[in-house]
């Protein structure tokens, strides 16, 4: 969680020139979603006992991982919710994506797997910086929009491409988080993973925020996957 805020306590300082309300945004979102805690996650859909029950799924698809091939510890971001498990990042060959994928799905308790693994050369470290900030841009955005029940988003960045897991109450509020996201600058793509779930929908809101968003129409194209 420290090294979480100091990256965003980095890119913030030196955005400063360009968008101070943005960090501040995304300082505070950035504080929330890294916090975690059960007043956190009793807000969520499912409950703490599904975030500790998911926590529990990820470490030990991170082990699962590591068995099978050590290289994946740094390679993989595992993200899980409700025993779904999104597997984001780099790796060095096919064969060891694969073995990912395979790995993360002999884990006890893991409903599906979402292999959206690339295989490229690692990234930089300033192309971690860009990924974080997208992520905390984006989070902060959805975290003040008053129609998106942002506790239920998970969100994940790798190579530029948003990759949203969770949640949502209706098709209206999914539609407005991926086009939330779809206007952050810098992002490629935006993929949902968001289930529908019953329960009372999130009452009408306004259009979404522009904030400093660019005022073209965004290139980057929205993927909802059929769950």
């Amino acid at each position: 969680m420290a090294h979480f805020r100091a990256v965003a306590v980095l890119v913030c300082v030196m955005a400063l020139p360009v968008t101070l309300g943005g960090c501040v945004g995304a300082l505070v979102a950035g504080g929330l979603a890294a916090a975690g805690g059960a007043g956190y996650a009793a807000n969520q859909e499912r409950g703490v006992g599904g975030a500790v029950d998911d926590f529990s799924i990820k470490d030990d698809v991170e082990k699962a991982l590591i068995m099978a091939d050590p290289q994946l510890q740094s390679g993989v971001t595992t993200t899980v919710y409700e025993g779904r498990v999104l597997l984001t990042g780099r790796v060095a060959a096919q064969q060891v994506r694969m073995a990912a994928e395979q790995a993360a799905g002999r884990t006890p308790n893991v409903r599906a797997v979402y292999d959206e693994l690339e295989v490229a050369a690692p990234g930089g470290m300033w192309d971690d910086a860009d990924d974080a900030w997208i992520t905390t841009r984006v989070r902060s955005e959805l975290i003040l929009d008053p129609v998106v029940r942002s506790v239920n988003y998970d969100i994940d960045t790798a190579n530029g491409s948003v990759y949203l897991i969770g949640s949502a109450r209706s098709q209206d509020e999914l539609d407005r988080a991926t086009r939330i996201a779809r206007y952050v600058p810098g992002v490629k793509r935006v993929v949902s993973y968001i289930d529908l779930r019953s329960g009372a929908p999130v009452a009408a809101g306004p259009p979404p925020r522009l904030g400093d968003r660019p005022r073209a129409a965004p290139s980057a194209p929205i993927e909802v996957q059929k769950l």
